[in-house]
């Protein structure tokens, strides 16, 4: 054995003693080391065994090799005394705002609490004798999407009935930057329920520290709040999802235009539900000066979609490339200028607008003529405000 030879045999053996030739080591390949909460159960398993647990969960409930985290749980002897079902329902397949139903999930025989409609917080009697509940969805880290409602819900009712909450993290599709306007408290609703922008930069597992950390919660109360972190995450990269996180957010594209389109449900414009390409769209009757031409039926994603049957203009932004790491209020400003209906406003009756972007503000400025560079520089302020806020709850490389 040559002296060459012996010294880098020595070498190669220091490189594995420091790690160095551990793949997770680079952070070019820092993907390929990632795994979510739900992929660490090294960490959340000793936290539940000999516990009797509830979950809050859906169809994005999901480890990496697609094993659903249910089926997981109940595999390794973890007793599950009932499942929480947030908007659109345990299996995923409901319409937004649909009715859904307490049932049992037909696989395990555990029964399913909705925690939708006149349910949206667990009751005293729903959480007695569950001494955790564990959480674990897939977000998309915009205010008026309501996964994190149901997440303030779920800890208020765990602070109020001495039950912790471990919440196993997932990647934001929108982490990394804020945007948008900043809810005013007048207008907390289910799609609102605290004063963040539209997109506020931060996973589930930070937001619902924030949460906690700022005394959000109803009386001031704090939850016991344990965190799974994910391993290898920066705010920055992208991460595909393993499941649709809602019937008509069913790719990557419809979630990142979703918080640039979703203020077209405050007015008299599809967004594309009941087509091919929801939240990929928009169009109206009264929009004919665009060049795209649609017609909203009845689907799976949408069983009686708003404007159904109706002959709709508008644009196809399915092959918009752009990477939307900021709000584009573009589409919107180009619809309310060509929209001409002498019969109904722009805006709904009910100001629904109002309720999704946190104030009557931005509807107000729209309809002043204010330009897009004013009506953002009008937000400059209480985003700063938020990101002194947010800056303390950041566990991730920002």
């Amino acid at each position: 054995m040559n002296l060459d030879f012996k010294i880098k045999t020595l070498l190669f053996i220091c490189l594995i003693f420091l790690g160095l030739f551990n793949p997770c080591y680079s952070q070019s390949q820092s993907k390929d080391c990632f795994k979510t909460g739900a992929d660490r159960p090294e960490l959340y398993l000793p936290l539940l065994k000999n516990k009797t647990i509830g979950i809050v969960t859906n169809q994005t409930g999901l480890m990496k090799d697609k094993t659903h985290l249910v089926d997981y749980l109940v595999k390794n002897g973890i007793k599950i005394k009932a499942i929480f079902a947030p908007e659109h329902g345990f299996r995923g397949n409901a319409d937004a705002g649909e009715t859904v139903k307490n049932g049992v999930d037909s696989k395990t025989g555990i029964p399913i609490i909705s925690l939708y409609g006149d349910n949206k917080k667990p009751k005293p009697e729903q959480l007695k004798g569950i001494d955790l509940v564990v959480f674990d969805i897939q977000d998309v880290g915009v205010r008026f999407y309501t996964y994190i409602s149901t997440l303030t819900y779920l800890m208020e009712a765990g602070a109020e009935n001495n039950v912790e909450i471990v919440v196993l993290d997932r990647p934001n599709p929108h982490d990394g930057y804020v945007d948008g306007p900043v809810l005013k408290k007048k207008w907390t609703s289910f799609v609102g329920m605290h004063e963040v922008p539209v997109v506020y930069g931060l996973t589930i597992g930070e937001y619902g520290k924030m949460v906690n950390g700022q005394k959000w919660l109803k009386n001031g109360v704090e939850a016991k709040y344990t965190m799974i972190p994910m391993q290898n995450y920066h705010k920055k990269l992208r991460y595909g999802i393993l499941d649709k996180p809602s019937p008509n957010l069913p790719n990557d594209h419809a979630i990142n235009l979703y918080p640039s389109l979703c203020f077209f449900e405050g007015t008299q414009v599809s967004v594309g539900r009941g087509t091919d390409l929801p939240f990929q769209i928009y169009g109206s009757p009264w929009t004919q000066g665009l060049p795209f031409q649609f017609t909203p039926k009845p689907n799976s994603g949408a069983k009686d979609p708003f404007l159904n049957g109706k002959l709709c203009y508008g644009e196809n932004l399915a092959g918009y490339s752009e990477d939307l790491r900021a709000l584009n209020l573009d589409w919107l400003m180009k619809a309310y200028k060509n929209y001409k209906n002498p019969q109904q406003d722009f805006f709904l009756k009910n100001l629904f607008f109002d309720t999704l972007a946190g104030s009557d503000e931005l509807r107000k400025q729209i309809i002043a003529g204010k330009s897009i560079s004013e009506i953002k520089a009008s937000w400059k302020n209480d985003l700063e405000n938020f990101n002194k806020i947010r800056a303390k709850y950041i566990v991730y490389e920002d």
